[in-house]
């Protein structure tokens, strides 16, 4: 079998040598993966990062503005936004914009426009794209009809062009007609 002396002797040496071959491995190891690494990311470098720009975008109401002429105001808007989105960053590969209109202190959204790199080169049209919120009109006292009557006790059909603010609002119950 093995020697009592020879055991004796190599017991006290063994850790001195285990980290010895520890050490070696982990140099070894350490040597081979680092060029391994950087030869790799020279030859095949990583991906791009795109994302998608996304705006907030509020215009207000200006004297005179009628709801069609409000969208189309935010679609001037929105195809700008969208233009400089593409423009400033090439990253780029979507743009998402939500355009307020802000009217009498109401504030809501009336269209959102959510479009590609390629379907905005291909077609640069926010009326193609753009999604539009249809009861933006009613939220921004757009459209109601007037309620007040005129001396004659008759509603003349007249839509009123600019809608009361919102504290002022009539009251909607129904007036009875005196035929």
């Amino acid at each position: 079998m093995v020697d009592k002396n020879l055991l004796k002797t190599f017991i006290p040496l063994m850790p001195s040598i285990a980290n010895k071959i520890r050490i070696t491995n982990a140099v070894l190891l350490l040597s081979t993966a680092v060029p391994i690494w950087l030869v790799s990311s020279a030859i095949a470098p990583q991906r791009v990062r795109a994302y998608t720009n996304r705006v907030d975008l509020e215009i207000d109401r200006l004297p005179g503005d009628n709801y069609q002429s409000l969208l189309r105001r935010a679609e001037a808007v929105a195809r700008a936004a969208t233009q400089r989105g593409f423009d400033k960053d090439i990253l780029v590969t979507d743009v998402s914009i939500i355009v307020s209109v802000q009217n009498f202190g109401a504030i809501a959204p009336v269209l959102e426009l959510n479009v590609s790199r390629t379907q905005w080169r291909n077609r640069p049209d926010p009326q193609r794209w753009a999604k539009y919120f249809k009861m933006a009109r009613g939220l921004l006292f757009f459209g109601q009809s007037s309620t007040n009557t005129p001396s004659g006790g008759e509603n003349n059909g007249v839509e009123e062009t600019s809608p009361q603010p919102p504290d002022t609002v009539a009251n909607p119950t129904p007036e009875l007609q005196v035929e």
